[in-house]
């Protein structure tokens, strides 16, 4: 009869070792896929396209290369606060496949793994590493060097170096836009750094098989980040249907406004002697949610009341974003942010003779919180929020606000 006790004795202390274990150490927040496990090979790569740097690539392709020293992913290697997220996490070596996918950017060549989830890598010398293409983070060859060859959506031209016809260009995209998280001890819908599961909406974060060429082009990343535009491909060449290299998301106003429909009325109240406005945001323009990626994004949503001299006599303050148990598991808790398409509405009511003559709306976007900047060590030079919508209505008479 004593063994039972005993037994359940020992599995105890083994369940809270485990737990304690994982507190001392947490889990991996994602599967390594196949996709990015390994470093872009580009050992083959032809003289022509000389040290495979961006302006290796604009001295034919100028305007490309303008447009993408503009965007994040020029800065992914090189941006303060990746440098300061990626350090306080242990300086992770699988992040540098993503934010540096080429293996010339790499100080040490991957030549295997020790664990099945593969976040510990079997690293050898690296000769061809290169620190200044490293600086360069997603360049140019990064998306379009594959086996030897430059790929694109044009397969023949008379380009001093070999091209190859890729299918879709949203096949790019998915090497490092798509994770997974597929395993016993992970209860989260979407793998955190990938937006694709957002957009297939697949049981536990979309399907680990492969992404065929159908598949991507239903998701949309090139035709929404990259905008569609006619001009040469080289310069002072033939004009032909191109794309913009922009990769315009989270760090833009712009884009973050096109995203969102925005309605903020006065409403009849929900009783007499009482003001009551609603406002009402939808994601219109993003197949995925909004805010996207990492889970420290995230947008606040402010209402205020206020008397002829703006004294604010009500208000109130919504946040819309992901929240996340990291350890001893990743358990999803609950998530707020915005859907495709499902409208999400706010409302504030006074009463009717206190005053309230005037109503506003903020809707601003958190690229990280405040709380999390500081136990990072983030020493942030930029804001690390900006606003996307005011909107102010009169009250006593309804009207609404359409795209802000």
């Amino acid at each position: 009869m004593r063994r039972r006790p005993i037994a359940l004795a020992v599995a105890a202390v083994l369940v809270l070792g485990f737990l304690l274990w994982r507190f001392l150490r947490p889990m991996n927040i994602f599967v390594v896929g196949e996709r990015f496990a390994w470093p872009v090979d580009t050992r083959d790569a032809p003289a022509a396209l000389a040290e495979l740097r961006a302006r290796d690539c604009g001295a034919c392709h100028g305007a490309f290369r303008a447009e993408w020293q503009t965007s994040m992913h020029s800065r992914a290697w090189t941006d303060p606060y990746f440098q300061a997220d990626w350090s306080f996490d242990r300086r992770q070596y699988i992040c540098r496949l993503c934010h540096t996918p080429l293996d010339r950017q790499q100080p040490g060549r991957v030549l295997g793994y020790r664990d099945a989830s593969r976040w510990l890598p079997i690293l050898g010398d690296n000769p061809g590493f290169d620190p200044a293409l490293q600086h360069e983070g997603v360049t140019c060859a990064a998306c379009h060097y594959r086996q030897g060859a430059i790929v694109g959506v044009l397969g023949t031209t008379s380009a001093p170096h070999p091209v190859r016809r890729i299918e879709d260009p949203n096949l790019v995209c998915v090497r490092c836009h798509v994770v997974d998280g597929d395993r016993w001890d992970t209860f989260y819908r979407f793998p955190p750094c990938g937006t694709v599961a957002e957009i297939r909406s697949a049981p536990r974060g979309g399907s680990t098989g492969e992404i065929t060429a159908s598949d991507a082009r239903s998701l949309g990343c090139v035709q929404c980040h990259m905008p569609a535009v006619r001009r040469p491909l080289v310069d002072a060449g033939v004009e032909r249907n191109t794309r913009r290299h922009l990769w315009r998301g989270g760090h833009d106003v712009e884009m973050v406004r096109r995203a969102l429909g925005v309605q903020f009325a006065e409403l009849a109240a929900s009783s007499r002697g009482r003001r009551r406005v609603r406002l009402t945001i939808t994601n219109t323009g993003a197949a995925h949610y909004v805010p996207t990626g990492t889970p420290d994004r995230h947008l606040t949503v402010r209402l205020r009341l206020m008397d002829r001299d703006d004294r604010v006599l009500a208000s109130a303050r919504h946040t819309l974003r992901r929240w996340v148990m990291w350890r001893p598991f990743i358990v999803d808790l609950w998530d707020t942010r915005l859907p495709p398409g499902a409208p999400r509405r706010y409302e504030l009511e006074v009463p009717a003779k206190g005053g309230a003559v005037w109503a506003e709306a903020e809707v601003r976007y958190h690229l990280l919180t405040d709380r999390r900047r500081r136990r990072i060590g983030y020493r942030n030079e930029t804001p690390i929020d900006y606003e996307v919508v005011r909107l102010r209505i009169p009250l006593g008479e309804e009207r609404e606000g359409g795209k802000p």
